[in-house]
C-alpha cells in the first residue's frame, strides 16, 4: 500500500522505503518540459489560435505561461473532453508588450534563457528574476551573442539574475559558433533571429535537442540543419521574419521524467513496468541507449510520430547492469539524465565512466559535485574531475545518509530512487523542488509500488 503523503508532502525531507517487492504497473509520465516550454512561447509569438494538450503543469512551465501573459499573449487552461487543454492566442513576432511587473522565472533556466531570446528580438523592455538557484546561474552564454544582435542587458555580477532586457528595435541576423552544444543557447538565438532580416546561423560542436527547429518548421519558418561544410560541427540556419502560424501541439511524455521510474524498475529486483507515450527524439534518447548498453532490458513498443516527434511505449524489466564508458559526444542527448544514470551505475557491476559532462556544473546546481557527495555518503566509490564522473558499482548500497539537494529537483528524485535499493534510508533534505518538473512524481511512483516516508523528528 502506498504512502499517505500528498503532493504537499514533498516539502522538506523525504525518503523512500527499501523496495522488497518489485515495481509493477503502467504509467504515463508528465509532458515533456522542453516541448511544453516551446509550445507556449512559439505559439505566443505566432499568429492565430493553438490548443496544447499533454502540457507539463510543473512550476517551471506555469512560470513561463504567466510571463507570456504579462507580455501580452492570451493563455488559458480549460477542461476539454479528453483532458486538460491549454489555449494560446499569440501576438506575432515582435508583438510582445512591456510587462507591468517583474517576470519571475522560478527555478527554470530554460524559461529564462528562451524568453530572454524572444524579448531580445522585440522592441520592448522587461526585467526577470528567479529563485535562489536560478539567480546563481550564468546567463552570459545567451546575453553575449544576443547583445551582438542588438539587444541590451543589465545583470548582476557574472551575468546573474535579476536581469533587465531592452529588446532590439532593429534586430540583426547572427552567424555564431557556440562553444557548447546547448539547446537553450541555440533556441534563444533562433527566437531572436525570427525578428531579424537575413539568415541567422548557429554552429554547435554536436547536435543538441532540436524541438525548437521541429516546431518552427511546422509553423512555417524556413529552417534547416545538418553537419556544417567542414565537418567540424552541427549548424542550424533560420531565415528571419517569417509569419509563424499557430499550431496545435500534443506534448509527449518527458523522457527525462520517465528516466526515474525506468531506472527504479531496472535496479529493483522483480520489477516490470510499462511507461506510455514517451518522447524518443534522437537528440534526447541517450539515456535509453546507455541503459541498454549496460544490459538494461528496455523494450520499445508502438513506435509512432506525434506532431513531428517520435514517440513510443517502454517496457522495462529488472536487469543485472554492468558498468560502461559513456562517450562525451553523447552528453548533449542526455545531459539532464546523468544524475539518475549515476544511480544506475551505483548498482552496476564494475565501473561506469561519464565524460564530457562539464555542463552539469552550471545546471540548477553543480550536479557533478552533488552526485559525488551523495553517492559517497551512501557508501559508493566515486571520483570526479572538471567534466567527468566515475562510479564504481556495488551489490550492497549502504545508505544511512542525508543528501543535500541544493534546490535541485533531479538530485532529489535520483537519491529517492537510490533509497529503493539501499540497506538503510537515503534521506533527501528537501523534496519540494521536485514540483518544478515532475509534480506527480510521488503519486506515479506509488502507483508502481514505491513507498515514501517523512523522517521522524
Amino acid at each position: 500500500m502506498g504512502s499517505p503523503l500528498t503532493a504537499a508532502g514533498l516539502a522538506g525531507p523525504l525518503f523512500a522505503l527499501h523496495a522488497k517487492a518489485g515495481l509493477s504497473g503502467v504509467a504515463r509520465p508528465p509532458g515533456d518540459k522542453s516541448i511544453s516550454h516551446r509550445s507556449l512561447i512559439l505559439n505566443a509569438m505566432a499568429v492565430g489560435h493553438a490548443c496544447v494538450t499533454g502540457l507539463l503543469e510543473g512550476e517551471d512551465v506555469l512560470d513561463m505561461a504567466e510571463a507570456l501573459r504579462q507580455l501580452g499573449a492570451r493563455i488559458e487552461r480549460r477542461e476539454g473532453n479528453n483532458g486538460v487543454e491549454w489555449h494560446v492566442d499569440g501576438v506575432g513576432i515582435q508583438g510582445f508588450l512591456e510587462p507591468e511587473n517583474i517576470l519571475n522565472m522560478g527555478n527554470s533556466g530554460t524559461a529564462a534563457r528562451l524568453l530572454a531570446g524572444a524579448i531580445a528580438g522585440s522592441a520592448t523592455f522587461a526585467v526577470m528574476t528567479g529563485d535562489a538557484s536560478l539567480r546563481s546561474r550564468p546567463m552570459a552564454r545567451v546575453t553575449e551573442p544576443l547583445t551582438r544582435m542588438g539587444a541590451r542587458f543589465w545583470t548582476r555580477s557574472k551575468g546573474r539574475l535579476p536581469m533587465a532586457i531592452k529588446g532590439a528595435t532593429a534586430p540583426m541576423a547572427l552567424d555564431y559558433t557556440s562553444p557548447v552544444a546547448s539547446a537553450q543557447v541555440k533556441s534563444a538565438l533562433l527566437l531572436a533571429g525570427l525578428a531579424a532580416p537575413g539568415e541567422t546561423r548557429i554552429v554547435e560542436p554536436t547536435m543538441s535537442r532540436d524541438h525548437t527547429e521541429r516546431l518552427l518548421s511546422r509553423m512555417g519558418a524556413s529552417i534547416g540543419s545538418g553537419t556544417n561544410s567542414d565537418g567540424s560541427g552541427w549548424e542550424v540556419c533560420l531565415k528571419g521574419q517569417p509569419e509563424l502560424t499557430a499550431i496545435d501541439v500534443d506534448v509527449p511524455a518527458d523522457v527525462s521524467s520517465a528516466a526515474f521510474p525506468m531506472v527504479a524498475a531496472l535496479i529493483t529486483p522483480g520489477s516490470e513496468i510499462r511507461l506510455n507515450h514517451i518522447g524518443l527524439n534522437p537528440a534526447r534518447a541517450g539515456l535509453v541507449t546507455t541503459l541498454q548498453e549496460m544490459g538494461g532490458e528496455i523494450e520499445i513498443m508502438n513506435q509512432r510520430d506525434v506532431g513531428g516527434e517520435p514517440v513510443g511505449d517502454l517496457c522495462v524489466r529488472a536487469s543485472n547492469l554492468k558498468g560502461v564508458f559513456v562517450p562525451p559526444e553523447r552528453a548533449a542527448s542526455m545531459i539532464d539524465e546523468y544524475p539518475i544514470l549515476a544511480v544506475a551505475a551505483a548498482v552496476a557491476e564494475g565501473q561506469t565512466t561519464m565524460q564530457g559532462i562539464g555542463e552539469l556544473r552550471v545546471k540548477e546546481s553543480d550536479r557533478i559535485a552533488l552526485m559525488a557527495q551523495g553517492l559517497t555518503a551512501a557508501g559508493i566509490k566515486v571520483s570526479e574531475s572538471a567534466d567527468e564522473l566515475v562510479v564504481t558499482g556495488t551489490s550492497q548500497i549502504a545508505g544511512g545518509c542525508i543528501v543535500k539537494t541544493a534546490l535541485d529537483h533531479r538530485i532529489a528524485m535520483s537519491f529517492l530512487i537510490l533509497g529503493l535499493v539501499s540497506k538503510r534510508s537515503v534521506v533527501v533534505d528537501d523534496a519540494s523542488p521536485i514540483t518544478t518538473s515532475f509534480p506527480s512524481f510521488q503519486s506515479l511512483m506509488e502507483s508502481l509500488g514505491a513507498e515514501f516516508r517523512k523522517p521522524i523528528k
